[in-house]
């Protein structure tokens, strides 16, 4: 490249030299003037990241300048700005070209600062794993908080709506922000038409008190779609499991957006648990309430029975889910006990904590019950693991499955419904 920019420079120089030559005919053909001697100086913008240098040519007797950034990328001009997405040390090298020739600078090696050094940074986009993290919008209550100008509630949050919580905000290690969100946007107290977009961000470390993360792109917002000024957000607290951001808006008003890290079954345990606690029954009015198969043949064993038809003591029962991953079972009068002949038995009420998370296999989530002998419908069906899966959920009706399936195995699906 060097090679090349000379002989540019040298073919742009050709010109005066023929007419030299014409009109001074037998003296060798020179260059008028002195050769530059390149030579520059630097200034670093240390209030945030990606940093950007300013570069200026102190050059004397120049009138064209290639410098050489040291991140295998170019420029030109007396004066250059370059942003550096990554850090570490740089080697600076300034080309020059006037009328005495070309002229090239001593190399320069300048420190880039590492935002990922900053703790902040750090964990907003997980620097300590792939250098990207998603987050979402808390399912918490006062995920989103509005405060007044004098940083008094005005109104919080308390359920989320559904295309709120599936949104995702994925923060890189390179600058960007990427919002996906999974088909409709929360904007004017509804949900509406899908406001995707990816957008490069500013972070600025010691912004006169907390850290903050400015938004370059249009139409670009974090947590909620209100306008902020400026695009502008507070960091006002963030760890590997929770993001607060603080935005200023319009009217002087602030906003506070509470995230987790992106689940995508957080939608689902909303529904299962309506956001603090809900209560399920067996579908006695469906067909096939309860059906005995395989994951791949979910009826192999037994197809189901007609609606209506499960035993009234199994019929009553009642499950009831909570975000604190307890699960109560109210019998009511008697258990249907498959171990006693399938006849109706003590009641077996209880509770049992239960994990929740990703399924291993087919379904949007799953559950395990930790306590031995705990069940969610026939009394029988995956005992011994105690896993069930959720095939299918809405706010009313939802089809679990007993059992892992794993080579093979045995599972039951149970159709339910709210009380």
């Amino acid at each position: 490249m060097k090679n090349v920019f000379r002989v540019v420079l040298l073919s742009l120089l050709s010109g005066p030299l023929l007419l030299t030559s014409c009109k001074k005919e037998g003296e060798d053909n020179k260059l008028e003037g002195p050769i530059p001697q390149a030579s520059f100086t630097f200034q670093v913008n240390t209030t945030e990241f990606p940093t950007v240098v300013q570069f200026t040519s102190t050059t004397q007797e120049a009138f064209l300048y290639q410098w050489n950034f040291g991140d295998n990328t170019t420029g030109s001009g007396a004066t250059a700005m370059h942003t550096y997405a990554n850090g570490g040390p740089k080697e600076i090298e300034l080309t020059v070209a006037g009328r005495g020739g070309t002229g090239i600078s001593k190399k320069q090696t300048i420190t880039i600062p590492d935002a990922c050094a900053d703790a902040t940074f750090s964990k907003l986009v997980d620097c300590a794993g792939n250098g990207t993290r998603v987050w979402a919008l808390s399912s918490d209550p006062g995920a989103i908080v509005k405060l007044d100008a004098n940083g008094a509630q005005l109104s919080a949050s308390t359920v989320l709506n559904d295309c709120q919580l599936d949104d995702q905000f994925a923060f890189s290690n390179t600058f960007s922000v990427n919002y996906e969100s999974a088909g409709q946007t929360f904007q004017n107290g509804q949900c509406g038409t899908s406001l995707n977009n990816s957008s490069p961000f500013v972070y600025r470390p010691n912004a006169g008190g907390n850290p903050q993360i400015v938004l370059k792109g249009d139409n670009a917002f974090l947590g909620t779609a209100d306008p902020v000024v400026n695009k502008t957000y507070d960091i006002l607290e963030v760890s590997d499991t929770k993001l607060r951001l603080r935005g200023t808006n319009a009217d002087g008003t602030f906003t506070v957006v509470t995230f987790a890290p992106y689940d995508a079954t957080a939608p689902i345990k909303r529904l299962l648990t309506g956001g603090s606690s809900k209560t399920w029954k067996l579908d006695n009015a469906a067909d096939a309430v309860i059906t005995v198969g395989t994951d791949a043949e979910p009826t192999k064993y037994y197809p189901g029975g007609a609606k209506n038809t499960l035993p009234d003591c199994q019929a009553d029962d009642e499950y009831t889910f909570s975000t604190d991953n307890i699960l109560s079972y109210d019998a009511k009068a008697q258990t249907l006990s498959v171990a006693n002949n399938r006849t109706c038995s003590a009641p077996e009420t209880g509770t049992t904590p239960y994990t929740f998370g990703p399924a291993a296999g087919t379904g949007k989530a799953q559950l395990k019950l930790a306590r031995k002998g705990a069940f969610i419908g026939p009394t029988d069906a995956s005992v011994e693991e105690q896993i069930y899966r959720i095939i299918s959920i809405d706010d009313k009706h939802m089809v679990i499955r007993a059992g892992s399936g794993l080579n093979g195995g045995t599972v039951f699906d149970i159709k339910m419904v709210t009380k």
